[in-house]
């Protein structure tokens, strides 16, 4: 594929998820959405009907996170969490994985915690237009390599779109050597999602050219407009 400005638009999902976040600044998130044509606003739960709203017709996603940013509710609790964000107007949910079952090798735990937002969202899928996507966040600061490859491959069998590697909330975001690693792991047939501490063109092309197909970043504007240098 070739990288152009419209192409990386493209893959960003405009994000403001923080605590203080107001209502003003979420408009102004899809406002600027529109504008550049990115692939989603990504936003706290609360505020995924207010942006479904806004960008109703402007070929936007919609996208939200859910068990974030630990990742330690119970699975029941994210499928609810996901199905709700998908009833306001959700058409991508970023689920955050129970990283403390990785780190106690229980894989059946994560496999259920997986497969309890993949299974519901897909239950729910047939109620909507258009598809629903499901991004897994590894929070591949906290894992080994081996943890980060195991976990890619229990989204993968859960049926996940995505795997995402941060959640920008932890000790560290994205770097090339995890985004071609899960890229490497899942393969063509998935997405890979490189998401934390990316803020300029070439910090994002960097995470492009490793395999990321997404980009999860709140300085959507600045790379885009730092790409006429970049490329």
């Amino acid at each position: 594929m070739e990288i152009t400005k419209k192409s990386v638009a493209g893959m960003i999902d405009h994000t403001l998820l923080k605590a203080d976040a107001s209502a003003s600044q979420i408009d102004r998130l899809c406002s600027e959405a529109a504008q550049y044509g990115f692939a989603s606003v990504c936003v706290n739960p609360c505020y995924v009907a207010q942006c479904a709203q806004a960008l109703k017709g402007s070929g936007v996603n919609v996208c939200t996170v859910i068990g974030f940013p630990l990742g330690a509710a119970v699975p029941e609790t994210k499928a609810f969490e996901a199905v709700r964000a998908v009833r306001d107007g959700a058409s991508e949910v970023d689920m955050v994985i129970n990283v403390g079952a990785v780190k106690s090798g229980r894989w059946d735990l994560l496999k259920d915690d997986i497969s309890a937002v993949t299974d519901a969202v897909r239950a729910v899928e047939s109620s909507v237009t258009g598809k629903l996507i499901v991004k897994v966040i590894l929070e591949t600061c906290l894992l080994t390599d081996d943890e980060k490859v195991r976990a890619c491959l229990a989204a993968k069998e859960a049926g996940a779109d995505f795997v995402k590697t941060s959640t920008g909330f932890s000790t560290a975001g994205a770097n090339a050597h995890d985004v071609a690693l899960m890229r490497k792991t899942v393969g063509t047939d998935m997405g890979v999602k490189a998401s934390g501490g990316i803020h300029t063109a070439g910090e994002a092309l960097d995470m492009i050219r490793a395999g990321a197909s997404r980009l999860g970043v709140s300085a959507g504007v600045a790379i885009i407009e730092g790409l006429d240098g970049a490329l």
